[in-house]
């Protein structure tokens, strides 16, 4: 008479009425037991030589909210190319993209996608778009009417050509893709033997309970044996997201090097965002499409700063004692007090030069939300986070600042090298940039560096260099996670969080 435990002879009951062969999933289903203690009577059953399991790995796909959306209302460039059927098979490229009741950030992204697929061609002398072709649906408009017919596809059932377009829908990030192993028992020659045989069921007691104790009858039952190496329910605890458990590894690993963190407003005045920074007042990054104007109030006050915005003010239309000749236009204070959204953290940096508790030599830093109109993609965000610093001290060299900034990629975000390449900003000379490379990840922009002109420094009050830096926090972590879309920072995906494994 062969002895097994209540769980493990109702898992070889079923495989016998099944024929011999089940999945976990459905033997969980049959039965009634967690996943665990399937699992468990499995391990024990299969180091008797009862059963085998044989595993696949299988990929699932599930649209997200995006790509729920177009598969009702059609992917963007087939919404352009109804509208532009409507409008004759050719109009201006503005009044196409409007018929198409596309919100405006995703308009280069439909007429992108049209021109690709020879679909329609962009007449930019003309400032027409052209209907070359009425096409047909094609594989990724397919994959999506499937996958809103039946919400859960198993990846490895689809045609090829339904599996490539799995990777240009993954691309766009319409797609939820989770990993999952299949496991299907099925039952040895010695395994039929036990089924068929007669079983003596053991019962046994896992736990020894208050009752037990009290009446006795411990003595009687049979105590379960631990198993330290069976499988066990996954717990999913309370924890920090990804991101801002980064975020505080970067400010340990700033104090430690000696840096002290420093604060700003988000909404704040363009002195201290633009003009300060010797940024003229006409500059192109100052307009409407670079920055967010706050509409109520418009200005604010610059009383408390009246000294330094002497000073900038003789900068900017002479040069004032610093050896410049400025940039020869009448400095405004109206347009130097209208409140924005700050565009960048450098303004920060400004603050700290003019603050009383400045310490020469010292070092500086701060992680702040930055705001822009971007368009939206996979590496651009409206609002945004970098991590700014300066270093003020006698003697300070662009050697000095690239060592800061190779410390930061290597030790921060994980890069493997390292290189810098000339760029300008109106605010530091020199002015680098700093691209990072990482092993499966490619070459990656993080942002400007440079040390602060005498424009910027002295009518300040700051008489030493300083040297600034501003890089993207948001994409050091993006390398050091392995994330290659920037939207994914801030995602909803209760899996990806609960799996991430950053610190």
């Amino acid at each position: 008479m062969v002895k097994l435990r209540e769980n493990e002879a109702s898992i070889l009951q079923i495989l016998k009425d099944g024929g011999g062969r089940f999945t976990v999933d459905g033997i969980e289903k049959i039965s009634g037991l967690a996943h665990s203690a399937v699992m468990r009577a499995v391990m024990s059953l299969g180091s008797r030589n009862l059963l085998k399991v044989h595993e696949k790995k299988r990929s699932l796909i599930t649209l997200n909210d995006e790509g729920r959306t177009y598969s009702e209302r059609g992917l963007p460039e087939r919404q352009l190319i109804n509208a532009l059927q409507g409008l004759g098979g050719e109009a201006p490229i503005d009044d196409a993209l409007r018929a198409t009741s596309l919100k405006q950030e995703l308009y280069a992204i439909a007429l992108g996608w049209a021109i690709r697929k020879g679909w329609a061609r962009a007449k930019p002398r003309e400032g027409k778009i052209e209907l070359l072709k009425k096409p047909s649906e094609g594989d990724d408009e397919r994959l999506l009417s499937h996958l809103r017919e039946k919400e859960i596809v198993v990846v490895e059932n689809l045609d090829s050509k339904l599996r490539e377009a799995v990777q240009t829908l993954k691309r766009r990030n319409l797609l939820n893709i989770r990993e999952e192993t299949l496991r299907e028992l099925e039952l040895t020659e010695e395994g039929w033997k036990t089924v068929e045989s007669e079983v003596e069921i053991v019962k046994e007691v896992s736990q020894l309970t208050p009752e037990l104790i009290v009446s006795g009858k411990w003595r009687e039952v049979e105590l379960k044996e631990y198993d330290i190496k069976a499988p066990v329910a996954c717990v999913w605890h309370g924890k920090k997201h990804p991101y801002l458990r980064f975020l505080d590894e970067l400010k340990e690993k700033l104090v430690a090097l000696g840096f002290k963190e420093m604060s700003g407003p988000i909404v704040e005045l363009s002195f201290f965002n633009c003009d300060a920074l010797f940024m003229p007042q006409d500059h192109p990054a100052r307009e409407v499409h670079d920055m967010y104007f706050i509409k109520e109030p418009n200005y604010g006050n610059l009383k408390e700063y009246k000294q330094f915005l002497e000073n900038v003010k003789e900068t900017h239309e002479r040069g004032w004692k610093t050896g410049s000749k400025g940039w020869g236009y009448p400095f405004s204070v109206v347009e130097a007090a209208r409140l924005i959204l700050r565009s960048h953290t450098t303004s920060v940096s400004i603050r700290a030069l003019i603050s009383r508790e400045l310490e020469i030599p010292g070092k500086y830093f701060a992680i702040a939300r930055c705001y822009r109109p971007e368009l939206v993609d996979k590496t651009h965000l409206t609002e945004f986070n970098q991590v700014e610093g300066i270093v003020v001290g006698e003697g300070l060299t662009l050697r000095d600042l690239l060592g800061v900034l190779e410390k930061f990629a290597i030790d921060v975000a994980g890069a493997d090298k390292v290189k810098y390449r000339p760029d300008y900003f109106p605010f530091t000379e020199p002015s680098v940039e700093l691209i990072a490379y990482k092993k499966g990840h490619g070459w990656m922009e993080f942002g400007g560096s440079g040390i602060f002109r005498p424009e910027v420094t002295l009518p300040l009050g700051v008489k030493v260099p300083v040297l600034a830096w501003g890089l993207g926090v948001d994409r050091l972590f993006m390398m050091k996670a392995g994330v290659d879309d920037i939207r994914y920072l801030f995602t909803q995906n209760l899996d990806w969080l609960r799996r991430a494994e950053m610190t």
